[in-house]
């Protein structure tokens, strides 16, 4: 399908190359793009000439879709459907995010996340043909599609069901949680902007074990993470367990953060951020080839977002070193000191500094207790061992005079869960 793609900006040269990459993303070929310096439109977001010219462009390239770099009010929607040709569909650049979103959802939470989203950017878009039609407006609407009188409280039904339904996949996920670290994993999420190379890290840094009799855990886990140079492949969250030597620990990679997102479109997808806000540790991963002033500007508004809910500890990435001379990593990590200061350069794809990544992993997060069991020899003193093995880190196991001494590190949790278990077994009369 043909695109034609439209920015305005209010001074200054309007840079198309996100909106492009938007564009082809969502599978549209890019046929003409239109730019324009100058204050909004009320009526058309760009001036009545350039809207007249797009027009003309549409009607000789054939295009489906005209695709605006700014957000589009109803009304503007309805206007400039009226310039163009019948029949061409007029979005903006949240709906065009919709679209890619639509395409690359696969899970039920993911699926329900866009569905909300795309009623929460059509509520508006209903309203206003409500009034439109009370106006005799003709039929159509043109960029804002037919009118049904009936659809404005439809939508605000869907979106009760929707929020109840990811409430509850929400508890689930919390219940998850918890059995995770009473198990004895640390969980490790991971954040930044989207194409900063989140999965691809993901991958270098992932194992791959089959997690044996903790699988009823997991049943998220994936054994795989798509990383490819294109935006949004990763829509939801990805867990994998992480090559870890003196820890277990579950390694979850979320959606992209983007640039400029509205209230609606942030809010739909809030929940997909829980297994951030509610990690032991988190990696902010920045894509440290990107000039600087946008890593910056990034780095800003990723710290925002984090420390709205988040208490864990956060630890910079710096990745793609790969693609940066050594002079240019040093003045970059100099100049973002305020933001990062202490950050970590690696190259997820080439492996490079992994093994630093990972000790730094090991030491940001929450410290083990050692701990020192002693069991009286009885018929369950063997299972209680083997809890011990399966959610610890055992030092030494001795056998003597009718006792088992167990030493071993693990998280606060699971050494309280053991005293209680030794408990019970001192307190259990003999067989």
């Amino acid at each position: 399908m043909k695109a034609i793609i439209v920015k305005r900006v209010d001074s200054g040269t309007p840079d198309t190359e996100e909106i492009r990459d938007l564009a082809r993303a969502a599978g549209y070929e890019v046929a003409a793009e239109f730019t324009q310096s100058r204050k909004e439109d009320p009526a058309l977001q760009v001036g009545e000439g350039k809207a007249a010219e797009i027009g003309r462009e549409v009607a000789e390239t054939g295009a489906d879709v005209v695709i605006f770099d700014n957000e589009l009010g109803p009304y503007q929607t309805f206007n400039l459907g009226r310039k163009f040709p019948e029949e061409t569909r007029v979005i903006d650049r949240f709906r065009l995010i919709l679209e890619i979103f639509g395409q690359r959802a696969q899970t039920r939470k993911a699926q329900l996340q866009v569905e909300l989203a795309e009623l929460r950017y059509e509520l508006p878009r209903a309203e206003a043909k409500t009034s439109l039609a009370k106006r005799d407006e003709r039929p159509g609407f043109m960029g804002l599609g037919e009118y049904d009188e009936s659809r404005e409280q439809d939508i605000k039904n869907q979106i009760s069901r929707i929020k109840d339904e990811l409430d509850s996949i929400a508890r689930t996920e919390a219940d998850r949680r918890d059995r995770r670290r009473e198990s004895g994993f640390d969980l490790v999420a991971m954040a930044g902007y989207t194409n900063a190379g989140k999965s691809t890290l993901m991958q270098s840094l992932a194992e791959d074990l089959e997690l044996g009799e903790n699988e009823e855990l997991h049943p998220d886990l994936d054994t795989t993470a798509e990383a490819q140079d294109r935006l949004f492949t990763t829509l939801g969250t990805t867990t994998r367990k992480m090559d870890m030597e003196r820890r277990d620990v579950l390694l979850t990679d979320t959606v992209g953060f983007i640039s400029d997102l509205p209230h609606w479109l942030v809010e739909s997808f809030k929940s997909t951020l829980d297994a951030v806000y509610y990690a032991d540790l988190v990696m902010l991963v920045v894509d440290v080839s990107e000039p600087i002033e946008e890593i910056r500007e990034k780095l800003i508004t990723s710290h925002d977002t984090l420390y709205e809910r988040n208490e864990a500890p956060i630890v910079t990435v710096l990745n793609k070193i790969d693609a940066v001379g050594e002079e240019d990593l040093r003045e970059k990590t100099e100049a973002l000191s305020a933001l990062a200061p202490n950050p970590i350069a690696v190259s997820g794809k080439e492996q490079i500094n992994l093994t630093g990544l990972r000790e730094r992993i090991d030491a940001e997060l929450p410290d083990w207790e050692r701990e020192r069991l002693v069991l009286p020899m009885k018929d369950g003193t063997m299972s209680v061992v083997s809890w011990v093995h399966d959610h610890a880190r055992v030092n030494d196991v001795t056998y003597a005079n009718d006792e088992v001494v167990v030493d071993f590190e693990a998280r606060p949790s699971i050494v309280e869960q053991s005293r209680a278990k030794a408990g019970d077994l001192t307190s259990a009369p003999s067989a």
